[in-house]
């Protein structure tokens, strides 16, 4: 879609607004919008002016103009405005030079794309992400100097078994029974599927939407895979979608990893392949009908999965759901069909054109776009250096004894072990100037400062209980 066609589709909805929206470096959507008769077709080779230094992750005060340049592409009619509103996702430019902000996740995601086309190993990179997420009907939380609190309530929860609910009717999931359960227990059926409507009517294709493993409303809906940055337009959509849903049926959705004890948290496995003039460059006559190319792209992941951790696992509250023998793979391994390993290579379909690889640590929390891109760069090393993956782990890995275990690598423990470990490796996020050195200096920095001794320095509820008699 060209300009023309973008200002064509808001006149057929009769569009008063343009919703220019764009990513911070943390991975938060934000937004500003102007009245839609400011679309005219310069607009989008002189783009619109914002405060860079508000955002997170962006430039200083002192030189905070910036440029949003919207992307005709990404026109699309908002679903969640009282008045009707042309959306368009923006990358951002500097005022002075006009150059592309090296900053900005979605340039960031876009160079990896040419960066893949310049190797010769491939043209184009699927992404088929699983992003599962919970919808509450209540969530209460505060942090202050002198309390620390969070108060989460799911109708459909087990803990609500005793609850005057006038009247309670039963039929709570218990915890780590949720895959899949049909009504009255699973009571988001309707939920669920009014926000696969809102996704068609975007024309995000919908694979699969259900129930997932954990109590209290944890779901799952599942987008038909695309290329790398199409891939990330659409999951920041979908996180959009399910928010916005939830809000205006009175309820609240959220895709923090581990928002509570004692039951799975919100993973997203991601599903990749490299494409070459049509033909998947995955299958093969190797393990699992893997190719060398695939095999040494495994090897690129496993290799750097410490430092990968730091972008597809980014927050401190991530590493609460990667613990060893709970629900989330640690152990850095492959393997056919099983779920165990941090690699798993699905047998659902023998077609050439299914074979993929998922992989199953990330998170929801991350910013898709230099997520996806910090994936393909690993892997893409992995195939430059024809790096050995090893054997694969074909047990159930939560099974095994230490002593099995013991020559098998383990995720990062922490947050903070993460950011370590991008420090000490990242040079492969700098091939193709997809990553600048800046941009990681800025993620470490900000990571660090904000989140890791943010946490370090405050007390939590569950210290009283462990401490407060002593």
């Amino acid at each position: 879609m060209d300009a023309n066609r973008a200002i064509e589709l808001g006149k057929q909805h009769a569009a008063v607004m343009v919703d220019l929206k764009f990513i911070d470096l943390v991975g938060k959507w934000q937004h500003t919008s102007v009245p839609f008769h400011r679309l005219v077709p310069e607009a989008f080779e002189e783009g619109f002016g914002f405060d860079g230094s508000s955002i997170r992750g962006f430039q200083p005060i002192n030189q905070s103009d910036m440029l949003l340049m919207p992307d005709p592409a990404t026109a699309a009619m908002d679903p969640f405005t009282k008045h009707p509103t042309l959306s368009l996702i923006c990358t951002i430019q500097d005022t002075i030079t006009r150059q592309r902000y090296t900053r900005d996740p979605r340039y960031v995601a876009q160079k990896a794309e040419a960066y893949l086309r310049s190797t010769g190993i491939a043209d184009t990179a699927f992404f088929g992400p699983e992003a599962e997420f919970f919808i509450f009907d209540d969530v209460r939380y505060a942090a202050g100097s002198n309390e620390a609190f969070y108060s989460i309530d799911s109708g459909e929860a087990a803990w609500n078994t005793g609850a005057d609910q006038g009247p309670n009717l039963g039929h709570k999931i218990r915890h780590k029974e949720g895959y899949f359960p049909v009504q009255p227990q699973d009571s988001h059926m309707d939920l669920r599927t009014e926000i696969c409507l809102e996704m068609q009517r975007l024309g995000i294709e919908v694979e699969v939407s259900h129930h997932e493993v954990a109590t209290a409303g944890q779901g799952e809906i599942d987008m038909r895979f695309d290329s790398l940055v199409s891939m990330a337009d659409k999951l920041m959509w979908f996180k959009h979608i399910v928010k916005n849903v939830a809000h205006r049926n009175g309820k609240t959705a959220t895709f923090m990893p581990k928002p509570m004890f004692g039951d799975n948290g919100n993973g997203m496995h991601c599903h990749q392949s490299l494409w070459k003039e049509g033909k998947p460059l995955f299958a093969g006559d190797g393990y699992a009908g893997l190719s060398d190319t695939a095999l040494h792209y495994i090897g690129g992941i496993l290799k750097h999965a410490h430092a990968i951790a730091a972008i597809t696992n980014p927050t401190t509250n991530s590493y609460r759901r990667l613990v060893p023998g709970y629900e989330a793979p640690v152990n850095l391994a492959y393997s056919s069909r099983n779920r165990s390993a941090a690699i798993r290579i699905s047998t659902y379909s023998p077609s050439p054109k299914a074979r993929r690889l998922e992989l199953r640590f990330p998170d929801p929390s991350c910013n898709p776009y230099i997520a996806f891109a910090t994936m393909l760069l690993a892997g893409l090393d992995g195939v430059q250096k024809k790096l050995d993956p090893g054997d694969p782990l074909d047990k159930d890995i939560y099974a095994l004894s230490p002593e099995e275990l013991q020559d098998v690598a383990r995720m990062p423990a922490s947050l903070e072990e993460s950011l370590d470990a991008l420090e000490a490796d990242h040079e492969f996020l700098l091939k193709g100037d997809v990553f600048t050195r800046d941009l990681i200096e800025m993620w470490l920095d900000y990571k660090r400062e904000q989140e890791v001794q943010a946490m370090r320095l405050r007390p939590t509820p569950y210290e009283f209980f462990l401490y407060y008699d002593i």
